[in-house]
């Protein structure tokens, strides 16, 4: 399942990198958007709080597996804080390749180190509390924005930035982008946590539970969204057709994560889980290999992207000059970029490039387990 999201994402960010109106368009602007661009962002949703939720629950299994409360708690906590670090330099780097670092992103990598250092504070807790703290979160943070605090309030600047998108000057030349606020995310990673339990059981209890979870969280969706008041704060509405009413109605926010986005995304994870329970097949062999090795993966990705972006940009006749960083990727600020067709070719080569790298890694991880270090990567 890790896999299977780890490939979708490449779709996404080679989209964000190269696509003709990513700089320029939101993909899921109703107003603007082409049914499949649309979809071609929309089912990239899976991938962040499918991630999230199954770090919550690696956690757990290490926690079991090594039935020792300080070395997991001493794992949980360097583990994390590596990660916030590894997210503002390589991780960064790869995204912007700006030099100057003049975004500073927390991205998911942060918000999952985050996760983990107050995982690794809590384990005196039960995984069922640690659980049940999850769903209060992912039921209840779009509460927030309805208390009405005092613009500029001490409390609400303190809030603000662990509950909501936000970009926060640094500097003349600097902004600290926060993409991932941890509250919300670190919702998703208690719940899985909370169900870890699950991955223990026989597979076809597990497998039961996980239809069950599945077809239970979809059914709230509908009903949540059908109402429209509560869940999300972009109410759907009918549009000029039933494709595009229906695109509306599943039209959610991921930044951050609303309840109804959490429902939907993590109920499709729930029902993928059950197909792939068992799976002997060259499909899910396949997505085990870059599954194995995740953080290695999203490290790599951002620098073979990255530099096809380059290759775009002066094949279409840009000059270096011509480049712009920040926000921009490097890109220049208009006149580049490919079609949604050649975009979807660029991502298989890319998945495909990452395969025997992948594997290669995997297998070196497997046989090296006495390296400590492999562990953080």
């Amino acid at each position: 399942m890790r896999g299977l999201v780890m490939i979708i994402m490449a779709l996404d960010h080679t989209r964000d990198l190269m696509h003709l109106t990513s700089l320029s368009q939101s993909p899921t602007d109703l107003a603007t958007t082409t049914p499949m661009l649309f979809f071609t962002r929309w089912i990239t949703h899976l991938c962040a709080p499918t991630f999230v939720f199954l770090s919550g629950v690696s956690a757990w299994l290490s926690f079991k597996g090594k039935n020792d409360l300080a070395a997991s708690r001493r794992f949980l906590l360097t583990r994390g804080l590596w990660l916030i670090i590894l997210e503002f330099t390589l991780v960064n780097f790869g995204v912007w390749f700006d030099i100057h670092f003049s975004v500073l992103l927390f991205d998911v990598i942060a918000t999952i180190g985050v996760g983990f250092i107050v995982l690794g504070l809590s384990l005196k807790a039960s995984a069922r509390t640690l659980g049940i703290a999850g769903l209060i979160i992912i039921f209840c943070h779009n509460l927030l924005p309805l208390i009405p605090f005092a613009e500029g309030s001490a409390i609400k600047g303190i809030l603000s930035p662990l509950f909501a998108l936000g970009a926060f000057p640094l500097g003349p030349h600097t902004t600290f982008l926060m993409a991932y606020p941890p509250i919300p995310w670190l919702g998703i990673m208690l719940a899985g946590f909370g169900a870890g339990q699950f991955f223990g059981w026989p597979a076809a209890r597990r497998q039961r539970i996980f239809v069950k979870l599945g077809l239970g969280a979809l059914a709230l969706f509908v009903l949540i969204r059908a109402v429209n008041i509560y869940g999300d704060p972009f109410p759907w509405a009918a549009q000029k057709n039933g494709l595009y009413s229906f695109m509306s109605f599943i039209n959610i926010t991921k930044y951050p994560p609303s309840l109804i986005f959490c429902l939907l995304t993590l109920g499709i994870t729930f029902l993928i889980l059950a197909l792939f329970e068992g799976a002997k097949n060259k499909f899910a062999a396949i997505c085990a290999v870059y599954g194995k090795v995740p953080l290695f993966y999203f490290l790599v990705h951002w620098y073979i992207i990255h530099p096809i972006m380059f290759a775009m940009v002066f094949l279409q006749g840009f000059k270096s000059s011509d480049l712009l960083f920040g926000f921009n990727f490097g890109r220049p600020k208009e006149g580049s970029g490919v079609s949604l067709g050649i975009i979807y070719l660029v991502w298989i080569a890319v998945v495909i490039i990452l395969y025997p790298i992948c594997k290669w890694y995997g297998h070196f991880k497997e046989t090296h387990k006495d390296q400590w270090w492999l562990r953080y990567l």
